[in-house]
């Protein structure tokens, strides 16, 4: 393995990653709506208690122009919501609608004391809620027109109200205080909110990755019972078509008939006879009548995961520690095991320089499974996060001596590889680790409690 050992790419048909499902960011119209009057609510109720209640100078006919001007925005974005057919808004709709939020705030923060005003921290909001639901581009402009907003306010604004016959005189300094507090507030608040948001949907596409590989293995073991249930059907006609063959076998020996037709009839019945055969094969479900789709020995299944890269310029070495190979348990035959511990093999191929060990300890208790190798090993920066998706350092698809993996598909070169690995593995009951080997090269332990793996379990 080498520093880019989260690279293991499953097998996998390389336009599957293109097939992988994509966050389309954006907003739903009807949650921006909400918000909305949420806000038109919240002014409104600010404006009023400011001017009657506290009895403050407030140019309260051009608030409430402001005010109403986001209402009625509104009641057309409600009115739009009746016709279009996807309630998810695209992106550049979120971003005039909340770009709308901020100059409008920016406006009514304005007519009350501008950067005076306690309130105008709420410019923080419309720009964190574009970081977690808008591309990164669009994020940053309406961040920008934020930043800008509050350069205007500071260079432009109405007195801030205050009781009458009374005048609040803040130093400058409180109003350079207040422009950068909401300055850094955008920037951090934005960065934080889009970060996670990010991180949201590298992590759903991993899943996504990750769920669409083991569909395709479950589909496969399924094979079996859609071949069942292909027997199951076939064998009515099948019966019918011997009976008539043996019908027109009869007449014809009783007859003394064209012996061409006898002949025929022989071939039917006996071609009837193998397909009988073929039927009754197909119709034992893997898991009744063959141990290696349920159970196979431990043994087995290593050399099942190691045989695809045996052949190639490489030392394959593949043995059991802690018992006699005779004596080593049988294990279950999972769909998750086989891709999980193949990827690991893999990975281990595609960037050791010689040799690659598989070798299975057992114990009363755990069957650890340590894949090791002579390569370069883990990058400390990697090792730190690997496990993560989207950890990786190696281009897409490369593998041994450079070449492009031939299943890279899903995972190939995405740093995906080592995620998926590891996600179908502790659905099995493991535990993964990874480290540097003592004398270097890359080591992947994956251990089982025995009740876990083993078949039947004493």
């Amino acid at each position: 393995m080498s520093q880019s050992q989260a690279d293991l790419s499953p097998q996998s048909d390389p336009s599957d990653a293109a097939a992988l499902p994509r966050m389309v960011r954006g907003l739903e119209l009807r949650t921006l709506i909400i918000l909305r009057w949420l806000a038109v609510a919240g002014q409104t109720v600010a404006v009023l208690t400011a001017s009657l209640v506290l009895d403050l100078g407030l140019p309260i006919g051009a608030c409430l122009a402001v005010i109403l001007a986001s209402a009625l925005t509104n009641l057309a974005a409600m009115a739009r919501l009746q016709t279009i057919e996807g309630r998810r808004s695209a992106g550049r709709e979120t971003t005039v609608q909340l770009g709308f939020d901020i100059v409008q705030l920016a406006v009514l923060l304005g007519l009350t004391g501008g950067l005076e005003n306690p309130f105008c921290l709420l410019l923080v909001a419309p720009v964190t809620v574009a970081a977690a639901a808008l591309p990164a581009r669009k994020a940053m402009m309406l961040g920008g027109l934020a930043l800008l907003c509050t350069m205007a306010l500071f260079l432009w604004s109405m007195p801030l109200p205050w009781s009458e016959g009374t005048t609040l005189s803040l130093p400058p300094l409180y109003k350079v205080g207040m422009g950068l507090a909401v300055g850094v507030g955008v920037i951090f608040t934005a960065g934080y909110a889009w970060r996670v948001a990010e991180d949201a949907d590298r992590l759903a596409l991993a899943l996504a990755a990750t769920q669409q590989v083991l569909e395709r293995e479950q589909r496969l073991a399924a094979l079996g019972g859609l071949a069942a249930a292909a027997a199951h059907e076939l064998g009515t006609p099948l019966a019918t078509i011997q009976v008539v063959a043996k019908e027109m076998l009869r007449a014809a020996n009783r007859k003394s008939g064209d012996p061409a037709v006898a002949e025929d009839a022989r071939l039917l019945i006996q071609q009837a006879d193998r397909c009988r055969e073929i039927l009754k094969r197909l119709s034992q479900r893997p898991e009744d009548g063959d141990a290696i789709y349920a159970e196979v020995g431990l043994k087995a299944l290593l050399e099942e995961v190691v045989q695809p890269h045996r052949g190639i310029d490489l030392d394959m070495d593949c043995h059991i520690e802690g018992v006699e190979e005779s004596d080593a348990p049988h294990v279950r035959r999972l769909p998750e095991i086989v891709h999980g511990l193949s990827a690991i093999v893999e990975n281990a191929a595609d960037f050791a320089a010689e040799r690659v060990a598989v070798v299975a300890h057992v114990d009363a208790r755990y069957v650890s499974v340590i894949v090791s190798d002579d390569g370069p090993g883990f990058a400390p920066d990697i090792l730190a996060r690997l496990g993560e998706p989207y950890v990786t350092s190696r281009p897409l698809g490369r593998s041994r001596k450079g070449k492009k993996a031939a299943g890279a598909g899903v995972g190939g070169g995405m740093g995906l590889g080592f995620f998926i690995a590891r996600t179908l593995l502790e659905r099995t009951g493991a535990r993964v680790s990874a480290a540097t080997g003592e004398t270097g090269g890359a080591r992947v332990t994956v251990r089982w409690p025995r009740a876990a793996l083993e078949a039947n379990p004493a």
